[in-house]
């Protein structure tokens, strides 16, 4: 089984840097709103976020284009970035997008599949050679169970023998992700303050400053080293 991946879904250079300090990251999603979102030009925002990974971390840019042309022009230009190493373009699930997952799979461009609102497009995509499918899980909420819809995407993968991964998106509390791992998720690509708060529960500051105070109560010092 591929190892789990988490995937930041961020343009916040100071939050990716944070998390990259505490957590396994294995990469960065972005989307057009994020990043106008980050007050930088776009070409700068990218670099950023290019600058504080390794190379060996994933970077996934959305196209802007919604015609076909238009969308594999944006695609072949982040199929270059990076040198093309560990770059992913972002693509809509439209029918001009899913055109242009077909292309990009002949050209050799890894995609993502984004924008999925149903397993059923999401396999369809994975069908044209998407190489990870983002469905949005919480707005996917909107129209029915969204995880549970995700869960019927990653038993249709595998019974398929797809090796088209599931990275979902979309998420906006703690208890979907959790849901989704139990499930077998491959990857998931969240928010900073929603990765962060998978490892922020009060309890265990509780129990920290209780470990503390008691040690220190009885040795008069805060560390294991006298």
């Amino acid at each position: 089984m591929d190892k789990f991946e988490l995937i930041l879904d961020t343009a916040d250079v100071e939050g990716i840097k944070q998390c990259l300090d505490i957590l396994d990251v294995q990469g960065v999603t972005t989307n057009p709103t994020i990043i106008t979102k980050s007050g930088k030009q776009p070409e700068r925002a990218i670099q950023d976020i290019i600058d504080v990974l390794d190379e060996d971390q994933k970077l996934f840019v959305q196209v802007v284009a919604t015609g076909y042309d238009d969308i594999m022009e944006e695609a072949r230009h982040i199929a270059s970035l990076r040198g093309g190493k560990n770059v992913y373009a972002k693509v809509p699930v439209t029918h001009a997008g899913l055109k242009a997952i077909k292309r990009c799979r002949v050209e050799g461009i890894k995609t993502l599949a984004t924008a999925i609102y149903s397993a059923d497009a999401a396999f369809m995509a994975a069908h044209n050679g998407a190489d990870y499918l983002a469905p949005y899980v919480n707005r996917m909420c909107n129209y029915g169970d969204g995880v549970e819809q995700v869960c019927d995407l990653i038993d249709m993968l595998a019974v398929q023998g797809s090796t088209t991964k599931v990275l979902a998106a979309s998420f906006k509390n703690v208890d979907q992700v959790h849901r989704l791992v139990l499930n077998g998720i491959q990857a998931v690509t969240i928010p900073v303050d929603v990765a962060l708060g998978m490892v922020g529960h009060p309890g265990t500051a509780i129990a920290v400053d209780e470990f503390s105070a008691n040690w220190k109560a009885a040795y008069g010092r805060d560390t294991l080293l006298a």
